[in-house]
């Protein structure tokens, strides 16, 4: 599998990364095994993690691995912290407090010393930024994490707490959604990343799932769109926009002779801005097609014909 220099930094990272949010959750410590060894048998070596996925439970899955037959040197760990469990759910804080007890205890899930990355999870409107920057640079210099950077930031905000790391340990990385159905990264984010010198990493570059096709006809009853959990989380993308789209993959994807899940991972994993791209699957069956789709180079027609079917509104002051 290809590595890609995440922007100006030294960190070079597997084109594909192997995310982890369902696993201990949807799914079990055996298929998790079976996913990493395909994953690693394909060349890749990034796993994407989050200390708020199942509770912590991702991260104390993989940190049993790393106790058994998995080497610590064979794998680079993304994880993520600022997303804390509440009475009322979920909470965004990105305070220094927070954040380094998060990391911690990260750490001691993964049965692990150090994250290759580390990752603010969510823009916090409360905490100053200039605080949570001292908590990355915390992170870096006590050799906790290696690199550091956000997550689902706007363009202004991760601007922001990238200048204000002027003269610290720099914010290397933004990750956010980006695939077919989201394209939002285009209008603003990609620009500063570009601008700035930091590397890119796409999430959910399946459309959470839709543009395999599943959700085409009906909602299978073993899928996302059916849990209890994640039904919320696909529902935005079941629109009359959304099948268009995905109607158009299906028709790129059946003149390739391709499936319509390695065709959308293709388009994605062509922009030059992506150094990696985050592919999860609940079964290691359902992980082979991403696996395949990297060994793939989409034809530039194909690729222009998806682009123009799924381009994004944009307005003004992007475009006047």
């Amino acid at each position: 599998m290809e590595r890609r220099r995440v922007g100006r930094s030294g960190l070079e990272v597997s084109r594909l990364a192997l995310g982890t949010m369902t696993w201990s959750r949807d799914t079990n410590a055996d298929e998790a095994g079976a996913q990493l060894d395909l994953f690693l048998d394909a060349g890749g070596s990034l796993l994407d993690t989050a200390a708020s996925y199942a509770d912590g439970g991702a991260e104390a899955t993989i940190g049993a691995m790393l106790g058994g037959t998995v080497e610590r040197s064979d794998i680079q760990i993304c994880t993520k912290a600022g997303i804390r469990r509440t009475a009322r759910g979920g909470m965004i804080d990105a305070s220094r407090d927070s954040m380094l007890a998060a990391l911690d205890a990260s750490l001691g899930r993964l049965g692990t010393d150090y994250v290759d990355v580390w990752l603010v999870h969510a823009f916090d409107g409360v905490t100053p930024l200039e605080e949570t920057l001292h908590a990355l640079e915390i992170a870096v210099n006590s050799g906790r994490a290696r690199y550091v950077g956000v997550s689902n930031f706007p363009a202004w905000a991760m601007t922001r707490i990238a200048t204000l790391a002027t003269g610290r340990p720099a914010v290397a990385l933004s990750q956010c959604e980006y695939s077919l159905l989201q394209r939002g990264v285009e209008r603003e984010v990609l620009p500063a990343v570009e601008a700035l010198g930091m590397g890119f990493m796409g999430w959910s570059p399946l459309g959470r799932g839709v543009l395999t096709g599943k959700y085409l006809d009906a909602i299978p009853a073993d899928s996302r769109a059916a849990s209890d959990h994640l039904a919320g989380f696909v529902e935005p993308y079941l629109d009359d926009r959304a099948t268009a789209v995905t109607r158009a993959l299906a028709t790129a994807a059946e003149g390739l002779g391709w499936s319509m899940q390695a065709t959308a991972l293709a388009w994605v994993l062509a922009k030059e801005a992506v150094a990696s791209t985050v592919v999860g699957a609940r079964t290691a069956e359902q992980l082979k097609p991403s696996l395949y789709a990297e060994t793939q180079e989409l034809p530039a027609a194909i690729s222009e014909a998806l682009d123009e079917i799924s381009a994004p509104s944009i307005g003004y002051p992007e475009r006047r």
